[in-house]
C-alpha cells in the first residue's frame, strides 16, 4: 500500500532508531513536543517511545480540537439544542464530552434531538430535509476542519438555506504554540510540527519558531517512519546549531498550504479578538468566527448564547497534561475514576487525546505486563 506499508518496515525503523541513538548525545535531555494529537496516538500505538533512548522525552501538546475546547462552549452549544425546534448536530467524537449537566450522547438520552453527522454537508442536507426544524452544526477542529465548514456556510448562503447555522468552534494552531512558548513552567526543545493543519495552512506560517524562537520544527507524517525520520532531522537540527523548518511530510504537505482552502477560509472567516482554551486560557486571535456577511448563518448571532464559563473539575488535571507539564498517568484520577468508559475530562474521551491515548496502549501493557510471570 502506496505510503503505508513502506512507512512501516521493519529495517527502515530499526534503521532510524539506530540513527537517533547514534544522533543524541548521552549528556543532553532533549524534550520534543508533537503538537498534533494524532502524533500522540501514533506513538503511543506504535511503542515508539520504547525505540527511543530515555534522554529524548515526548511531550503531548495541545493539538487535540475536542481537548482544549473549554466546557462552558458545550453547555453553551446544549442550551441551544434544548429548544424544541432544533437539531444539534456534531462529529461524533464530541458525543462523550462532558458538559456541566452531562455529554451530548447523555442529553440525546433524555430526549435532546442530538444527532451524529460525517461532515458539515450532511448537517445541511438535514435541514434541508427538516424545513420545519433548526439545524445547528457544532463546528469544531483546527485549520484541519474548518475548509469544509466554509464551503458548506458558502453553499447554504448560494442555496439560502435559512433553517441551517453554525456554531463555530474552530481555532487555530500558532497561537496555542505561542501561549506555549509564554508559558514559564515550559522548556521545550524543539517541536514536531502538526500534518494535518499542515496540508491546509503548509509551512510557512512556522517560520517565527525558528526565527524568533530558536526552536526547530519538522512538519512530520503520521507513520512509525515519519515520526522516527522527525527526531533524526531534529537531533540532526540541534547538533549543527540550526534552527529551521523543514518538511517532512512533502509527500502530502505543500510548503504554501492548500491555497483554495485557504481562500474558502478568508471568505467566511475571521479571527476573534479572544478565545477560551482548557488548560491555556483565553488567547488573543486564537480562534474563528463568521464574517458579517454570513450573520444569518451564525448560531450565535441567531439564537440567545449564555456565554457560560465553567472551571474544569478541581481534580482532574487536564490543563497541565495540555500544556505537557504532567504525563496522563501523573493525573490524580488517571484509569481510576477517569476512564474511557467513564470519562472525567475531555482528553480521555477523544481518540487524539493523549490521556485515552495512553490508556489504550502504554497504561493496558503495564497492565499485562505485571501479570506476566517472573522470568
Amino acid at each position: 500500500m502506496q505510503f503505508v506499508d513502506e512507512f512501516r518496515r521493519p529495517d527502515l525503523i530499526t534503521k532510524a532508531a539506530d540513527e537517533i541513538r547514534r544522533l543524541a548525545d548521552p549528556a543532553r535531555h532533549y524534550r520534543f513536543m508533537e503538537v498534533c494529537g494524532g502524533h500522540t496516538h501514533a506513538i503511543y500505538r506504535f511503542g515508539l517511545k520504547d525505540l527511543l533512548p530515555s534522554n529524548i522525552e515526548l511531550v503531548h501538546g495541545p493539538g487535540c480540537p475536542v481537548c482544549v475546547l473549554p466546557m462552558g462552549r458545550i453547555d453553551d452549544g446544549l442550551s441551544i439544542a434544548e429548544r424544541g425546534d432544533v437539531i444539534f448536530t456534531a462529529f461524533g467524537d464530541m458525543m462523550r464530552v462532558p458538559g456541566t449537566h452531562g455529554s451530548p450522547l447523555e442529553y440525546k438520552a433524555r430526549g435532546t434531538d442530538i444527532r451524529i453527522v460525517y461532515s458539515p454537508a450532511d448537517a445541511l442536507r438535514m435541514a434541508q430535509a427538516n424545513p420545519d426544524k433548526h439545524v445547528m452544526f457544532f463546528a469544531i477542529g483546527f485549520e484541519t476542519t474548518a475548509p469544509s465548514t466554509a464551503l458548506t456556510l458558502m453553499r447554504a448562503k448560494k442555496e439560502n438555506v435559512r433553517n441551517f447555522s453554525v456554531f463555530s468552534n474552530h481555532v487555530t494552531i500558532i497561537p496555542a504554540i505561542r501561549a506555549i512558548l509564554d508559558s514559564p513552567d515550559m522548556r521545550i526543545d524543539a517541536f514536531i510540527g502538526p500534518g494535518h493543519v499542515s496540508t491546509v495552512i503548509g509551512c510557512r506560517p512556522y517560520g517565527w519558531i525558528a526565527n524568533n524562537e530558536s526552536k526547530p520544527i519538522v512538519v512530520t507524517g503520521f507513520e512509525p517512519l515519519d515520526l522516527l525520520q522527525s527526531v533524526v532531522m531534529l537531533l540532526r537540527q540541534l547538533n549543527a546549531n540550526e534552527r529551521r523548518v523543514e518538511n517532512q511530510y512533502k509527500r502530502v504537505v505543500p510548503w504554501e498550504g492548500n491555497r483554495a482552502a485557504l481562500k474558502a477560509m478568508a471568505e467566511v472567516f475571521e479571527l476573534r479578538p479572544y478565545f477560551e482554551w482548557r488548560g491555556l486560557g483565553f488567547i488573543s486571535q486564537s480562534a474563528l468566527r463568521l464574517r458579517e456577511d454570513y450573520a444569518d448563518w451564525d448560531t450565535e448571532k441567531r439564537f440567545l448564547v449564555p456565554g457560560v464559563r465553567v472551571t474544569d473539575p478541581k481534580a482532574a488535571q487536564c490543563g497541565e497534561v495540555l500544556k505537557g507539564v504532567l504525563k496522563p498517568a501523573q493525573c490524580k484520577l488517571f484509569g481510576r475514576e477517569c476512564t474511557p468508559e467513564h470519562p472525567v475530562g475531555a482528553l480521555m474521551v477523544s481518540s487524539e487525546g493523549s490521556c485515552a491515548a495512553y490508556y489504550s496502549y502504554e497504561h493496558r501493557k503495564a497492565s499485562v505486563l505485571s501479570h506476566l510471570p517472573a522470568a
